[in-house]
């Protein structure tokens, strides 16, 4: 009993402080319109309604629904009063109890016109606005919303200025233009809104027309010069007809695709149809059961095997003849081409290894030597987890037919794929199967078109790989080259990884200067060198006439071509490391030889050293230019190129200047330092040599390289270029068939350099009968051949003196040094003192 007892007066208390509080904002209220009422105030009171995702404007007439109890409230009041109400706009149409704060401060003064009680507690509401008003303060907000407002008169024009006409013109015609392109709006409209002659109303009845956000139109409604008004209203206009054109546009390319796709669609099922009256279906459904049957047979790892199988199934599901029917079946058939679990027996055999490569190369003994060794591993780990084999050398000397042999020797399959000029990543690695035409990359075609999963794969001219902004397949070969990476390549268009890892790769390469570090790190190079005059003979004499007699029909019996012969086109028709030349040469000689024999003018020819300018034409090159010559300011210097060694006569000539250093010759960065580091060391001890000092004041020295169209550079050439100088400082001969290289410094030592055998096999070609080298350069001797060391005399220097008794034809002689003046008697020094 006192529990319900005290339920009951809490009841009470309740109902009677809520009676307090209606009475105390009935007495707000009485009090507010009394002050209203007196005129002491400019603003005027009344209720407000907050209106969600809508806009109204002056004399506009719009209904709409109303169902909170704030507004609810407001509008009774405003209809016991004067039917006078504010509307405002929230500012997010998503609150549902708005405070003062959630409103625009700038709304539509409006008359109730009708208002109609709907199901649900709801009110539709018929209002027509009479001018735009201000709020000035919020009176309360309970029991609905009350504001003070200040009413904004509507600027009227007697005479409306030229501009703002001008407005209203353009503001009609984009209007007429919105109605055009935009197909939900009644053209009737126009009719009505260009019979407005105020500015103003002219804006806000045109916006009151327009799609646009709701914070857009409260722009408008904000704008209480009508001149702005109407210039914002021309922008939205503009923007609004751009928008409604580009999607008219999307919308109509969507509807031709959709028609389109409907088309194919109803083709399709005809298509359908006819296959099961064909009994088309049955066939590939007996094509996929024999794909999963084979993918079975495969025994592949889960992954794999759930990747694939996943795409035989997609097909069952679609139409074979659409388009992504093509790519899966194209992509099925690629993986079944594949050489799953088949591999070449390895039949590696030292000695039967050795016999194939000294069968199929003359000489290259260090290169036989490394590829056995090789082979050897792999007989005896049964992996291949050594760093990739990268044979490096000019051109021609045989790198790609050596990979041949590697593969006859390890009875592989043999696989190359040039990598000259490629750009694109996708080469490697592939293309996504999201592109037309999309298909596996050369690496995975190799494979394939091998048959085998151990193949011996070439990547030829490994260094003249590219890069550009379709990616870099260098980057990519890292992962093809990584013995602890290529287990698991993944191809872009195969989408699974893929093991490479039994793979025995090769590449090629004339030189390594262009391969990125990260690749050349990978690989483990070995040098493949030129050949020498002799290397040369004896392969023209046991493969290259063999070959190209039998390719041109002919015999030994029939031609023959002179051991002296063979050395007359090395050294007058041929200039290069390899032997590529050489066999185009004979081959020359070959064709020509047929032509005589085919028209009968001879059964046996006989190629001699005095008819072969009949088959050759006249000689190309002369190497008996260097002889024990003797010339002032000319001296003979050894170089490296990418195609081998050659020699560079250095010429120097003291002319009549200012002192100048003069380079020509299309010379590079590194070779202008060494020719001024040979002159300041010449500077330094010119004394010693005889030179008169002020030389470098009075003299401008010249140096020239000939063969200017050939560019030239690197450090060698520094001890050559010193001693041409001090050659023509001296005006003593130097010897043209001593030939030398070294890089000089400021104390006129002498440092090692690279190519050394490269560049004694040019000497030797060009007879040179001595070469001066760095001291260094001592452990390089014995990769020079034995042949060649026997003709040449070799001096090892470590100062740039040295080379001077072997270059010039006579010792320099030092100056002498001046004579002393007498020192001045003290008497002498005094007397002078004095006079001055």
């Amino acid at each position: 009993m006192t529990k319900k007892k005290d339920e009951g007066a809490t009841d009470d208390l309740v109902i009677e402080k809520a009676e307090q509080r209606i009475e105390a904002y009935e007495e707000m209220e009485t009090a507010s319109d009394a002050r209203d009422e007196t005129g002491e105030d400019a603003f005027r009171v009344m209720p407000m309604i907050p209106l969600r995702g809508l806009s109204i404007f002056p004399f506009m007439v719009l209904h709409f629904d109303i169902g909170r109890e704030k507004s609810i409230s407001a509008l009774e009041k405003a209809m016991v009063r004067d039917q006078i109400v504010f509307l405002a706009a929230q500012r997010d149409a998503e609150t549902d109890l708005p405070v003062f704060e959630d409103f625009y401060r700038v709304g539509t003064i409006a008359k109730i016109k009708q208002m109609l009680k709907l199901p649900g507690d709801s009110i539709r509401v018929l209002v027509e606005g009479i001018s735009r008003g201000e709020i000035g303060e919020m009176v309360h907000e309970l029991p609905y919303f009350k504001v003070r407002v200040r009413e904004i008169a509507e600027t009227d024009y007697d005479v409306i200025p030229n501009k703002v006409e001008a407005l209203m013109r353009t503001a009609l015609d984009l209007f007429e233009d919105y109605l055009d392109v935009n197909q939900k709006l009644p053209q009737d409209i126009f009719s009505s809104v260009v019979s407005v002659e105020q500015p103003g109303r002219l804006a806000d009845i045109i916006t009151s027309h327009l799609e646009i956000r709701t914070e857009v139109k409260q722009e408008i409604l904000e704008a209480f010069d009508p001149e702005v008004r109407l210039e914002r209203i021309n922008d939205i206009l503009t923007k609004e007809i751009e928008i409604i054109k580009i999607e008219q546009d999307i919308n109509k390319k969507v509807r031709n695709k959709i028609n389109k796709s409907q088309r194919e669609y109803y083709l399709r099922e005809q298509m359908r149809t006819i296959q099961e009256e064909l009994g088309d279906d049955e066939l590939i459904e007996d094509e996929i059961r024999d794909w999963l049957q084979q993918l079975n047979d495969l025994k592949l790892n889960e992954k794999i095997h759930a990747k694939i199988e996943k795409e035989i199934k997609r097909l069952s599901k679609i139409q074979p003849s659409s388009a992504e029917g093509g790519v899966i079946r194209s992509y099925v058939e690629w993986v079944f081409q594949l050489p799953w679990n088949k591999y070449s027996a390895d039949e590696i055999d030292l000695k039967r290894a050795e016999n194939i490569l000294d069968e199929d190369h003359y000489g290259l003994e260090k290169v036989k030597e490394r590829i056995l060794e090789y082979l050897a591993v792999m007989e005896l780990v049964d992996t291949l987890k050594a760093p990739i084999l990268c044979l490096a050398g000019p051109p021609g000397v045989g790198k790609t037919s050596v990979a041949k042999s590697i593969a006859r020797a390890a009875g592989r399959e043999f696989v190359r794929m040039s990598l000259g000029g490629v750009r694109d990543e996708a080469e490697i690695r592939g293309h996504r199967r999201t592109y037309i035409g999309a298909i596996p990359g050369r690496v995975i075609n190799g494979i394939k078109d091998a048959g085998t999963m151990n193949p011996v794969f070439l990547f030829d001219e490994i260094d003249k790989v590219g890069a550009d902004f379709r990616g870099d397949p260098a980057s990519a070969l890292l992962e093809v080259l990584d013995p602890e990476q290529n287990r698991e390549f993944t191809d872009h268009y195969l989408e699974f990884p893929f093991d490479l890892s039994k793979v025995m790769f090769i590449t090629t390469a004339n030189t390594t200067e262009t391969i990125p570090r990260p690749l050349l790190d990978r690989m483990e190079v070995i040098e493949v060198p030129g050949y020498t005059e002799e290397e040369k003979a004896n392969i023209a004499a046991q493969y290259l006439i063999p070959k190209q007699l039998k390719e041109h029909g002919l015999s030994p019996e029939v031609v023959h071509i002179s051991e002296q012969t063979v050395h007359d086109i090395i050294n007058y028709y041929t200039r290069e490391s390899g032997v590529r030349n050489l066999e185009r040469e004979i081959a020359g000689i070959c064709r020509k030889s047929a032509r005589r024999v085919v028209e009968k003018k001879s059964d046996k020819v006989n190629i001699t050293s005095s008819n072969i300018e009949k088959y050759l034409g006249k000689k190309i090159f002369r190497y008996d230019v260097i002889e024990d010559e003797k010339m002032v300011g000319v001296t003979t210097g050894l170089a490296w190129t990418a195609v081998g060694g050659t020699t560079l006569s250095i010429e120097t000539a003291m002319i009549p200047g200012t002192g100048q250093l003069v380079l020509t010759g299309q010379l590079g960065d590194v070779m202008k330092e060494s020719a001024r580091a040979g002159i300041s060391y010449i500077r330094s001890i010119a004394d010693e040599l005889g030179i008169k000092k002020n030389f470098y004041t009075e003299d401008d020295v010249h140096i020239h390289i000939p063969e200017g169209a050939t560019p030239k550079d690197g450090p060698s050439a520094g001890v050559t270029m010193c001693t041409a100088m001090i050659s023509t400082l001296t005006g003593i001969p130097a010897r043209q068939d001593v030939a030398m290289t070294g890089e000089i410094t400021l104390r006129g030592n002498i440092l090692p350099v690279g190519g050394v055998r490269e560049k004694v096999l040019a000497a030797h070609r060009a007879g040179i009968v001595k070469i001066l080298l760095p001291a260094d350069n001592v452990r390089d001797l014995d990769e020079i051949p034995q042949t060649v060391r026997k003709k040449i005399e070799f001096v090892f220097i470590r100062h740039a003196k040295e080379a001077l008794p072997h270059v010039l034809t006579k010792p320099v002689q030092a100056n002498k040094p001046a004579a002393k003046k007498p020192a001045a008697k003290k008497s002498d020094t005094k007397k002078t003192a004095a006079e001055n």
